[in-house]
């Protein structure tokens, strides 16, 4: 096999790990000085913390208060590259049964989970690891990771089988966040001063936008000031909307030289910038570096829905952001061909997106 094709090293379920009862974690997921958390000066305050925002206000009859939270989506864009909404249509009782069922999932016996066991081919399935780089620092999570979208992709064969509720659970979440992401992917759009189809066209339109989720679970760690349980990175896709923990925080996402972690809101789902978006948005909207830390007290599970351009699609900066005063930030690539180099390079931070910076 080649080196894509298969793990370069044998595979090591983290929770297996977490619960034999280990004392210190192996050397393997222990990470460099300089990328361990530092706990003592993670910054949780309300004041510097992602903006929060009602969608319902979108509805109402009052211009003034649409404008207001058209306005605040997109400073977030710009500034944070996240954001967290409520009121945003997804039922409550449908985001807290599909973090059930997950929760549900991984408590499971190893050798029901193991018939799903993924390969770096396509990522499908039950994972403990990212990126296909050997002797390479990991990170204290497993997770699973199936296809929405496009249609052809999608196989609820591939999904777990248990609990007997949870293929059909799993459907309908993706069918309604991925409204949402339409819904959001308009706003962007008109935000930046196009019309409100524009992203979901340059992502391939209904025939070709892609959707996919991964399923993060964070077991306990008994020694978490020295490794993550997901590195720095931006995601490489167009939109990530994230269901946390309502239990136990664990996102952080980099502002300046400080990592801001970010409170689990109840209800809310946590939006941020992909690195596709921010290449169409010539640098305009942002994608952010963040990661996860992980706790000696509490599991975590967190379920991240991405939303993003056809794997053929070429993605430049549009025409409209290229101007005589901002010139092209971004050489042109298809996302297959983006996210090819970023399985080989593993989670790399934002030079990801700015390796692909066009030369001046």
């Amino acid at each position: 096999m080649s080196q894509l094709e298969s793990w370069p090293e044998p595979i090591i379920r983290v929770q297996e790990l977490s619960e034999s009862g280990i004392k210190e974690i192996p050397e393997h997921f222990v990470k460099l000085p300089a990328d361990r958390p530092c706990f003592k000066e993670t910054t949780t305050s309300h004041v510097n913390s992602i903006p929060l925002i009602d969608l319902e206000n979108m509805k109402s009859l009052d211009e003034y208060v649409r404008r207001e939270t058209m306005e605040l989506i997109s400073q977030a864009c710009r500034d944070w590259g996240f954001f967290q909404v409520v009121n945003h249509g997804v039922s409550h009782e449908l985001m807290a049964n599909t973090r059930g069922v997950w929760r549900e999932f991984f408590h499971l016996p190893l050798e029901e989970k193991q018939k799903f066991a993924n390969s770096p081919v396509t990522y499908e399935g039950y994972g403990s690891r990212l990126g296909v780089v050997k002797g390479a620092k990991l990170d204290w999570c497993d997770y699973f990771f199936l296809h929405y979208l496009p249609v052809q992709l999608k196989d609820e064969n591939k999904w777990p089988s248990l609990p007997i509720s949870c293929r059909q659970t799993i459907a309908r979440y993706g069918q309604e966040v991925v409204k949402l992401c339409e819904k959001l992917l308009k706003i962007l759009s008109i935000n930046l001063g196009l019309n409100e189809y524009y992203l979901h066209q340059s992502y391939g339109g209904d025939k070709e936008i892609g959707a996919c989720l991964r399923v993060n679970f964070y077991p306990k760690c008994p020694q978490p000031d020295l490794t993550l349980g997901l590195s720095p990175h931006s995601d490489p896709g167009g939109l990530t909307v994230l269901l946390s923990d309502t239990d136990v925080a664990g996102l952080q996402v980099r502002r300046g030289d400080e990592w801001i972690t970010v409170k689990p809101v109840p209800n809310a789902f946590v939006v941020n910038i992909g690195d596709q978006t921010q290449i169409l948005s010539n640098g305009m909207y942002k994608s952010v570096e963040h990661r996860v830390i992980v706790n000696s007290a509490k599991e975590r599970v967190s379920l991240a829905l991405f939303y993003n351009p056809g794997g053929d699609i070429l993605m430049k900066p549009a025409d409209e952001f290229v101007t005589e005063h901002r010139s092209v930030l971004y050489s042109p690539t298809t996302f297959n061909e983006y996210r090819a180099f970023i399985r080989t390079k593993g989670p790399c931070g934002k030079s990801q997106v700015e390796s692909l910076k066009s030369p001046r």
